[in-house]
């Protein structure tokens, strides 16, 4: 086997996208000639048994095990709503998988569970990451976080409906607002779907502070729920969408988006926020439609909202040297690409992106790939993000409840971070 170049402990490579340090020291790396089971917790990301993820994992498995003898990779897949519950469980069991690809690390990585990605990878890997979802992966200038498959936003609009309403895609908040209101004129059930509800409303609402040049956090990392640009946000979207009727009959706080994509793939939605796999949805429910930039103030959004999932691994079992030998190889162009193809994703690594960038088959995913390197990540290095989304899920709809005050209902989300933040 070749051997791979790897970063000396307390080096870092000039010009590198990360600036990480190692801390290999003792941490257990198993000799070769010993016969190794790696065993990797993984997510569910097909929709049938035809394209499940257990099938590209035995494939990857597979290959690799083809190479490399003495190193067996036992996969285990579970669906979103179980993988991250099923991981605790067994890290609070002492039986720790050596990868997991799940949604968070923060929490892992603040205990000193896990291997920083420096104690891992071959400089090559590393540097190849897009640079954004590396330093999202970090807790305190640190690499823990892996990414694993990325995503961004975009306004999805419904063409048949804006051709008959004799409307062009919104640039701006005031065009969308208009299109909105043509577009109820002409009895479309939700002009813009504004989907605030638990299952995913802190993904909508951070697109939206982004548009209105806010965010989750500020400048220098702080929480800034209940900013000025953040409470305009929501009055505008209160007193210009919500109030004047524009955003469906299902209140945003009870929308959920998968309520909401159903709807758009049915023909009844205008305008909504959406992600690649709206694409096949649509196309299956016979929609035709058109993807811009989130409109902003004065023209579309600089920044886009993306999300990225992530793999992980553990030091139980002191397999850093297999471990990161078989990650290698996950994250070869072939591997990433086949992957995002797959599954409608975006890939996470510079030569995976490239590829797909000037590809004829993955033309439908260009504009979101087109809108990555300008993309905000939620604040996932906090270990106090799970407390604050699933505050922001459960409450962000009140803000724009008839009778509401955005601000309070912010002020109220900031108040839960800071406490939150606080403890972590």
């Amino acid at each position: 086997m070749q051997r791979r170049q790897r970063r000396r402990t307390g080096t870092i490579a000039a010009g590198s996208a990360l600036g990480l340090t190692a801390v290999l020291g003792g941490c257990g790396l198993t000799g070769g000639s010993e016969d190794v089971t790696l065993k990797l917790v993984a997510a569910e990301y097909g929709d049938s048994a035809a394209n499940s993820s257990q099938k590209y994992w035995s494939r990857v498995a597979d290959s690799y095990e083809s190479n490399h003898s003495g190193v067996k990779v036992d996969v285990t897949v579970y669906s979103w709503n179980d993988v991250d519950r099923k991981v605790k469980e067994l890290v609070d069991a002492g039986q720790a998988p050596d990868m997991a690809q799940i949604g968070s690390y923060a929490d892992y990585a603040a205990k000193n569970l896990l291997y920083q990605a420096d104690d891992l990878l071959s400089i090559s890997t590393q540097a190849d990451f897009a640079s954004q979802l590396a330093t999202a992966g970090r807790v305190k200038d640190v690499q823990y976080g892996m990414p694993f498959a990325a995503s961004t936003r975009l306004l999805f609009y419904n063409k048949g409906l804006f051709s008959k309403a004799g409307l062009t895609p919104p640039q701006t908040w005031k065009d969308l607002a208009a299109d909105a209101a043509a577009l109820k004129a002409e009895g479309v059930s939700y002009p813009y779907a504004l989907p605030l509800g638990p299952e995913e409303a802190q993904a909508e609402t951070m697109q939206w502070l982004l548009s209105g040049g806010g965010g989750y956090t500020d400048s220098f990392g702080t929480y800034g729920l209940d900013s000025t640009e953040n409470v305009a946000t929501f009055t505008w979207l209160k007193d210009e969408l919500v109030d004047k009727g524009l955003t469906g009959p299902v209140a945003p706080g009870k929308l959920n988006r998968a309520a909401a994509f159903s709807a758009f793939a049915d023909g009844d939605v205008g305008m909504l926020n959406g992600h690649p796999s709206l694409m096949k949805m649509a196309k299956k429910g016979g929609v035709d439609y058109g993807m811009v930039r989130m409109p902003g103030h004065n023209g579309p959004s600089k920044y886009s909202m993306g999300v990225a999932d992530w793999m992980t691994a553990f030091k139980q079992n002191g397999h850093a040297r297999q471990v990161g030998e078989f990650l290698d190889f996950v994250y070869s162009e072939e591997n990433v690409l086949d992957f995002s193809r797959e599954y409608d994703l975006l890939p996470v690594t510079n030569s995976a992106s490239e590829a797909m960038s000037v590809g004829e088959r993955d033309a439908g995913l260009k504009p979101f790939l087109d809108a990555l390197p300008q993309s905000e990540t939620y604040p996932v290095g906090r270990t106090s993000w799970a407390e604050v989304a699933a505050a922001v899920k459960n409450h962000i709809g009140e803000a724009v409840a008839p009778g509401s005050d955005p601000a309070r209902v912010l002020g109220g989300l900031e108040s839960t971070a800071t406490k939150a933040d606080s403890r972590s």
